[in-house]
């Protein structure tokens, strides 16, 4: 058979992955704070997008009409989802919304976002915006000193310990390697090879540095680190020492083993644990060097008076932003060239999908949040003992969704319930089968079971795994027995031998 060229036609059927399709999967599964760093990246690159004021409406703003909502042709479907199965146009037919859905309460204030020659529109962004407030950009935290970190404050002590640049630089390079909890990682040996120092030099600096504050700092490890700290109350002595070097026995309160070795009575090994009970096994912790941000629910679940739960969005976590039509139209009637037109129409377009977007955003959030609260409405009314087995498929299926759109609406979404705060994810848990063949049990539900089961056995009588198997399995849990020592040690619950010893030493102890 020849080879020759030739052409053809041939019809078939693509995905079309416009960058606004996946800009808008991507806003999907953002966090609240990564969505307000995102959306503040957009203010500063697109002109013609504006935040949005918070304060009340103009007296032009209330005579400023609404723009007429486009309807849904399918109110229950996502977009997103079907516009991953459908061609550019229909993407584009369906992301005529209107933003009054997604922030009911500033309804006057997003009325003029889609009026393209409104004059309110800009009196609402030029009273308190960035172009009309003077003291829009005045921001506080610019005058907040930053943060001493661990390495700094180590580095400030390094300079008046050490003269020497040489030994200096050993003590700088050791100082790199003190990780956030005050720990030197690495091998002295080879740092002496990196730096061409020999080791007896090495340590000498290293011993300057663990006399640094905070005390026990720069040590190698956790005996070394307490025993940096007992030195500096000077409460190290050999039987200090010998205690320090079986921690071990002690996390597992061997306390007859640790007299022995210590060669102490009941009393002074009680002093001595009590000492170290009050040193810091971690002293870097406090010079951290990340700021550890508050978890902000994007969703709240309150008893509603029907006897049902109510879910609503946190507004405070939606983004305010509109388009400045007003300002989009003069600029347009000013001659310019044929890349700036082209500049400019791609910046409304791009504000449009972006508002649009937030809006398809929002509301699949508390679509798929309102199917998981109706899911599991037991857990909200009754506990976690009431949790049910649930996958991403059960929720996609319910609410005309695909799984992976599911999967990223929950991914760093939080949930304020009657309960307290919960990850989206909390909520979907393997399920675990049934001894009787009734409804399986949530696998959280099976941990908190067990979770009580322990928290009330008499302590002359402690459950073993097998005793715990046989009382889920007479509640119609049927579970085995490794399952249950992986649920208690994932709990960080001890084995039944430890807790009958610790309950033990608790009752001697008492008066």
């Amino acid at each position: 058979m020849a080879l020759t060229p030739r052409l053809e036609m041939r019809q078939s059927q693509a995905l079309v992955m416009t960058p606004q399709l996946m800009q808008a999967i991507k806003l999907l599964q953002l966090s609240n704070l990564d969505l307000a760093a995102y959306v503040e990246g957009e203010l500063e690159r697109n002109p013609l997008l504006e935040r949005a004021g918070e304060g009340e409406p103009t007296a032009a703003e209330q005579q400023a009409e609404p723009p007429a909502a486009v309807a849904d042709e399918n109110p229950s479907g996502d977009w997103i989802d079907r516009d991953l199965e459908v061609s550019r146009t229909t993407i584009e037919d369906r992301l005529g919304t209107n933003l009054e859905n997604v922030f009911p309460d500033d309804a006057s204030q997003t009325a003029p976002q889609a009026s393209a020659s409104e004059p309110a529109a800009y009196s609402q962004w030029n009273g308190t915006g960035a172009g009309g407030n003077p003291d829009s950009d005045y921001n506080l935290e610019a005058f907040v000193s930053a943060e001493t970190t661990l390495a700094d404050h180590l580095a400030e002590q390094l300079v008046l310990a050490i003269s020497d640049p040489a030994r200096r630089m050993i003590g700088q390079y050791l100082i790199d390697l003190v990780d956030e909890a005050g720990y030197l990682v690495g091998d002295l040996a080879s740092v002496g090879d990196k730096l061409g120092a020999p080791l007896s030099e090495i340590e000498s600096v290293l011993g300057i540095l663990q006399g640094f504050d905070p005390p026990g700092v720069c040590a190698r490890n956790l005996t070394e680190c307490l025993a940096i700290q007992l030195k500096d109350l000077n409460r190290y002595d050999p039987a200090m020492a010998a205690l320090l070097g079986r921690l071990d026995l002690l996390a597992k309160r061997e306390l007859s083993a640790l007299r022995k070795i210590c060669g102490v009575g009941e009393e002074d090994l009680g002093e001595m644990i009590a000492e170290i009970r009050n040193l810091n096994p971690k002293p870097g912790l406090a010079f951290g060097s990340t700021h550890v941000q508050p978890i902000v629910p994007d969703i709240f679940v309150r008893p509603g008076s029907d006897g049902g739960f109510v879910v609503d969005l946190n507004s405070d976590t939606l983004p305010k932003v509109l388009v400045n039509q007003t300002y989009y139209a003069d600029v347009s009637k000013t001659p310019a060239g044929e890349k700036a037109k082209t500049y400019l129409a791609e910046s409304l377009q791009s504000a449009t999908w972006l508002i649009r977007a937030l809006d398809q955003r929002a509301k699949t959030i508390l679509k798929v949040s309102a199917e998981i609260v109706r899911q599991q409405d037991g857990f909200f009314a009754h506990g976690v003992r009431h949790l049910r087995p649930l996958n991403l498929k059960t929720v996609a299926d319910a609410i005309s969704m695909h799984e992976s759109t599911v999967s990223r609406v929950t991914a760093n979404k939080y949930m304020a319930t009657n309960r307290g705060i919960f990850e989206l994810k909390y909520f979907f848990t393997s399920s675990i089968a049934s001894s009787d063949g009734g409804e399986a049990h949530s696998a959280e539900a099976v941990r908190d079971h067990i979770k009580q089961l322990i928290e009330a056995e008499n302590p002359g009588d402690i459950l073993s795994d097998d005793t715990i198997v046989e009382k889920l399995r007479e509640a119609g849990i049927d579970i085995a027995r490794r399952t249950v020592a992986k649920y208690r040690e994932a709990m960080r619950i001890p084995s039944s031998v430890q807790r009958r010893r610790d309950k033990h030493d608790e009752g001697a102890a008492a008066p």
